[in-house]
């Protein structure tokens, strides 16, 4: 039967809610809560301020729209800096309940990660992916002894994990490789 504005169910006293229902009521008194003596403001604390010191902000920083000040501490180690850093922005102009504010979020750590590649590439000393990856603990510390008979769950994925991690440095390569030859082809 479908609910209506006027056939409300009929208000039900805490005994007979107790006595129909097992454990019904069970935290209703403070005392048997287990999280009540968090919630006393009575205690003492051992605190000396009523809110923390504020870190200064010596460079403005990303902040939500819904939180009126930034935390009281806050991180400095990694300023938004290129186009990773503009996306970050841009992305925390809108709520944090919108999926597009995530995942421009998520884009943003992409093209902070594919600018780290470039970077490394272009100095004298780029990533090593062999060592970097773990390839070669694989051989060293019993890799495929730790997957065989085993129940795991990531062995699922295992198969994806060579293309997905190899992968975009054979088409770096690829890419490289092509590149000389067609700077070669125009001297010659």
């Amino acid at each position: 039967m479908p609910y209506t504005a006027d056939d409300r169910p009929p208000h039900r006293s805490s005994e007979e809610l107790r006595a129909r229902i097992p454990g019904w009521g069970a935290d209703l008194d403070p005392a048997d809560r287990p999280s009540y003596p968090k919630l006393r403001r009575d205690l003492e604390t051992g605190a000396h301020w009523d809110f923390p010191e504020r870190q200064p902000e010596r460079t403005p920083r990303e902040r939500s729209i819904e939180h009126r000040h930034l935390t009281p501490v806050f991180g400095t180690a990694q300023p938004l800096h290129g186009v990773s850093g503009m996306i970050r922005r841009r992305a925390y102009q809108y709520g944090e309940d919108k999926t597009y504010r995530w995942l421009m979020l998520l884009g943003a750590d992409r093209v902070d990660a594919v600018g780290s590649h470039v970077r490394s590439l272009v100095t004298l000393r780029p990533d090593n992916p062999v060592t970097e990856t773990g390839v070669v603990t694989e051989f060293t510390a019993g890799g495929l002894s730790s997957r065989v008979g085993k129940k795991r769950y990531d062995v699922r994925h295992h198969w994806i994990d060579p293309i997905l991690v190899g992968g975009p440095w054979v088409l770096a390569a690829g890419a490289a490789a092509g590149g000389i030859a067609a700077l070669r082809a125009l001297k010659d």
